[in-house]
């Protein structure tokens, strides 16, 4: 069986630990969108891993981990990615194969992510400075780019990185009165980064088209969430590539009719990082008590992140556009504690109650929560394993939201561990 599991929120949603579950019964686990601005948290006794790059299925020593076309690769956090695995003994020669056509996020793009936002002021989207975004502006544009094939040819590289260069110091000087970059330290790290990535460059989509023929099951993971996505989330407060599950055919080139079943993730609340609408936020001592149970600040980037109450409506339209077929909730022994829960089920907006979430900030701005209110339970749940087992509030607010979304929650997180999850 393929399955591809995607966020349906805006991100953080917990994905990194559903992957790593499923990953168990997968023999390749596939990223197929977003860049170094993910963080996937993977936990294993008392082992933490904070996976940006590599695919979440990389901590099993057995599963094969692909890098697929559509990630932009930034070979510095990558090689720390390896590195950190290597600590904890777990290898990945043989097992990690990496696009050819993935491109490769340079110190440029960097610069140019920060200088941009930066000059936005009190406008600035709220990127992670990773140069994720001017790293794909360069992939749309053709011209002034770099895959991870250029890695094979040094010379051919040295030219064009001299030429690129060349070209985003014009644009630095010119529009942000910046210091120029060195075409050659950035090649000389590039020479570094040839070495050690030259042994996992392969054409990923005729690896995994052969491994279909071969009967092989498929796991593709993606990044960040369905409402950060470029075109169908909440523009220009996104990301930069298709991060729900229409980005998968695009970022791995195997079509979305090969995919048995598409899962969602979802936390128990929602939370948002950096700027954009947030109709259910919790600004308050709720958002915060939330925060600080269930340690809301980013994997990536350690910002706290903005909480706030389960939204239904955002939910649904995520999972009628990712196509979604089952949901995994995370976090719900987080909720723990609080006397009352709320459940977004519709948006007021100019006197009209919406139940279709509009995907276009205008309109996100002026709506309003219309709010359910269920009561919360007090018990800790940590350690219950089956869902009978749970404070009826919490399982009635389950199957609350199961009618809401119109998708059953078949695995549900209880704590970050392997072991803190009921199946369902």
């Amino acid at each position: 069986m393929n399955l591809c599991v995607v966020g349906l929120q805006w991100g953080d949603e917990g994905k990194g630990k559903v992957v790593d579950i499923l990953a168990e019964q997968s023999d390749i686990v596939v990223r197929y969108s977003g860049g170094a601005n993910a963080g996937h948290t993977v936990v294993v006794g008392e082992n933490r891993f904070a996976l940006h790059l590599l695919p979440s299925g990389s901590i099993r020593p057995d599963t094969i981990c692909v890098i697929a076309n559509g990630v932009v690769v930034d070979p510095e956090v990558l090689t720390k990615g390896i590195e950190r695995l290597g600590e904890k003994d777990i290898s990945l020669d043989g097992r990690l194969f990496i696009s050819e056509n993935a491109h490769v996020v340079l110190d440029y793009h960097k610069k140019e992510d920060q200088l941009r936002e930066e000059s936005l002021g009190k406008n600035k989207l709220g990127t992670t400075i990773r140069g994720i975004g001017p790293c794909y502006a360069d992939k749309v544009g053709r011209s002034y780019t770099v895959r991870m094939a250029d890695f094979r040819d040094l010379e051919a590289l040295k030219a064009k990185l001299q030429t690129i260069v060349e070209y985003k110091n014009k644009i630095f000087a010119a529009v942000y009165d910046a210091e120029p970059m060195s075409a050659d330290e950035i090649f000389e790290k590039c020479k570094t980064y040839a070495e050690k990535f030259l042994p996992f460059l392969t054409d990923t989509t005729e690896f995994l088209h052969r491994a279909i023929a071969n009967g092989k099951s498929i796991l593709f993971e993606g990044a960040q969430g369905t409402l950060l996505d470029l075109d169908h989330g909440t523009f220009p407060f996104v990301t930069s590539s298709n991060s729900s599950s229409l980005g998968m055919p695009a970022g791995c080139g195997v079509p979305a009719k090969l995919v048995d079943k598409f899962i969602g993730v979802v936390k128990a609340y929602t939370t948002r990082v950096g700027a954009g609408p947030f109709p259910t936020e919790q600004d308050n001592e709720t958002g915060q008590y939330i925060r600080d149970k269930g340690n809301e600040y980013g994997t990536t980037t350690g910002r706290p992140r903005r909480c706030g109450w389960f939204d239904a409506v955002a939910v649904s339209y995520a999972v009628t556009i990712s196509a979604i077929d089952s949901v995994a909730m995370m976090h719900l022994d987080t909720l723990a504690g609080l006397k009352e829960l709320k459940i977004c089920r519709a948006y007021k907006i100019n006197g009209q109650e919406k139940t279709f979430f509009p995907a276009n900030t205008d309109k996100l701005l002026q709506a309003s929560a219309v709010y359910e209110t269920v009561p919360g339970w007090d018990e800790e749940i940590t350690e219950v394993n089956d869902f009978h087992d749970l404070p009826m509030n919490a399982q009635s607010y389950i199957c609350r939201i199961e009618e809401e979304i119109g998708k059953p929650i078949t695995v549900i997180g209880v704590g970050p561990k392997r072991s803190q999850t009921i199946f369902r």
